[in-house]
């Protein structure tokens, strides 16, 4: 079976991660993707942001917002990001590690609903949001790509994921989109360490 979903944890540094990534996106990208980004309730409308370099339909998701193949969704601040088998949900539970939205949470729940459908990408960040969740997605049978930490504007978030899925895909930032587009319909084994 084909992937379906991607998402995407990102903290420190991603504004240029993000443009770099989703405006390399090809305009018929067959999967959907969910983007956590560590902002506040006052950060900028990140939605506008990324709209301009992509042809992809972005939004800032919305309580029982539809899953839709080819859009780019976005956890707004100050809500947990939910991922249900055909659409998202919000919620106001906790922060965890000091984040709400969390990419944990987010990956976790993607992974029990999507299983070996989807696709874990973790960036630049300076916490270790994300790692696990990560391992989460791989142990359900998804894909882990992780940016290489040399590549990153903070390595502490793709460092600490690395340490715990070591048998993620590591790519430099420009090479995230191609490799994604890439996988579109395509069952890939992970590429185990040393290999």
């Amino acid at each position: 079976m084909a992937y379906e979903l991607v998402v995407v944890g990102v903290s420190a540094g991603g504004l240029h991660a993000l443009r770099t990534l989703v405006g390399g996106l090809p305009g018929g990208f067959g999967m959907a993707v969910a983007i956590v980004q560590h902002r506040s309730r006052e950060s900028e409308a990140l939605c506008e942001f990324l709209q301009d370099c992509t042809e992809l339909e972005v939004y800032d998701v919305t309580d029982k917002q539809p899953i839709r193949p080819g859009q780019v969704y976005l956890a707004p601040p100050d809500y947990h990001l939910l991922v249900e088998r055909d659409h998202f949900a919000l919620s106001v539970d906790d922060p965890v590690m000091y984040s709400r939205p969390s990419i944990d949470v987010t990956f976790g729940t993607a992974a029990d609903a999507f299983g070996s459908r989807v696709v874990g990408v973790v960036l630049t960040g300076a916490n270790h949001d994300g790692a696990r969740g990560l391992r989460r997605i791989v142990d359900r049978g998804g894909y882990a790509v992780v940016q290489d930490p040399g590549s990153s504007e903070v390595a502490v978030m793709p460092a600490a994921a690395l340490r715990a899925v070591p048998e993620a895909v590591v790519l430099p930032l420009e090479g995230i989109a191609p490799h994604l587009a890439g996988l579109h319909g395509v069952r890939q084994p992970l590429r185990r360490s040393g290999s």
